[in-house]
């Protein structure tokens, strides 16, 4: 009997309908779009709007539609991860709330915080779940609410960040289709250059986090933009290496949507041409844990059965890392 793998078989995406434009962020901050557009190659981003909204309600779109193309029911999912740093409530997981949303009563479920590689890290783990054999169809999504984090004075941030996610369907194959290999790393030490100052067990909220503002994102984007860059590439071309995989025989590189002065470096040190690299950072800014499976969304119907992907990604903690997919279906067959 082959090896099972874990095949992705259906995705799922879903962004907000209020888009905020640079021009909007012109009359909130010291900034134009001009200089958005240059530095990080975002034009507009999503905010989700509304009273008693968060990341579960990102999430339950994505799951639906999951179910409709692959004609399931939410009751047929064994296991939902939920990747993201900005959950419902610190407890449950939000993987609960939005199982109770769906209606998967037969499913656990649980979240996994790596910000920006959090997809990255659910999706492997994910995968571990099918290849035990004890289970048949496993969710991973990634989704973030970075507008309840985002301080909306700081123009360092609040430029870059959007709301949305996606997910991913995860089943047995038994023909070498799937999420065959991962890189995941982690480094404590960079925790200080990207981070959430208070509302932790270290520092509970109290009157004076909130007057100080620190409960929204605070990053050093010097030390961010160099970090990423390296340990991105470095994760990719591990991958590459440890697959006798080359730049001619990959279909896509799928990358966090940072920067595209990021992607673009890390494109270039594996020597992917442009058109080769997903991209949406323009149209959605970086969604945290949402962007790569958003780009699984986006390009869904340009993706071809036995196509290579290298997804690589990186965030607070310091974490990141790189996985190689290979396609499981044509996406010419759901497309969005």
């Amino acid at each position: 009997m082959n090896k099972i793998t874990a095949a992705i078989t259906a995705v799922g995406g879903y962004v907000p309908d209020y888009v905020l434009t640079n021009q909007e962020l012109e009359k909130l901050v010291d900034t134009t779009d001009e200089w958005i557009l240059t530095r990080t190659g975002i034009s507009e981003r999503r905010i989700l709007k509304g009273e008693g909204k968060g990341t579960s309600d990102l999430c339950v779109p994505i799951a639906l539609e999951i179910c409709r193309k692959r004609g399931i029911t939410p009751e047929d999912i064994d296991l939902l991860i939920v990747a993201t740093v900005t959950p419902d409530m610190t407890f449950p997981a939000t993987a609960n709330v939005v199982t109770d949303k769906i209606g998967a009563k037969n499913a656990f479920g649980f979240d996994i915080s790596a910000a920006c590689s959090g997809f990255l890290y659910a999706l492997d783990t994910g995968a571990r779940f099918i290849e035990s054999g004890r289970y048949q169809k496993v969710m991973v999504i990634g989704a973030d609410k970075m507008s309840a984090i985002m301080d909306y004075t700081d123009r360092t941030t609040c430029i870059i960040f959007g709301d949305g996610g996606g997910g991913v369907l995860l089943e047995p194959n038994h023909e070498g289709y799937g999420v065959l290999d991962s890189i995941l790393k982690s480094d404590g030490h960079g925790r200080e250059y990207l981070h959430m100052k208070a509302g932790g067990s270290v520092k509970p909220a109290t009157i004076e986090t909130v007057q100080n503002r620190e409960h929204f994102v605070y990053q050093e984007g010097k030390m961010v933009f160099k970090y990423a860059v390296s340990n991105m590439s470095e994760a990719a071309n591990g991958i590459l290496e440890r697959n006798n995989l080359t730049a001619e025989n990959i279909a896509w590189l799928v990358p966090h949507q940072a920067n595209k002065r990021i992607i673009a470096a890390t494109a270039q040190y594996i020597n992917l041409p442009e058109e080769k690299v997903m991209m949406n950072i323009h149209r959605y800014g970086n969604t945290t844990a949402g962007t790569i499976p958003l780009c699984l969304w986006d390009y869904e119907k340009q993706l071809k059965k036995g196509d290579n992907l290298i997804m690589a990604a990186f965030g607070g903690g310091f974490t990141w890392g790189a996985s190689y997919i290979k396609w499981a279906y044509d996406g010419e067959k759901y497309g969005k």
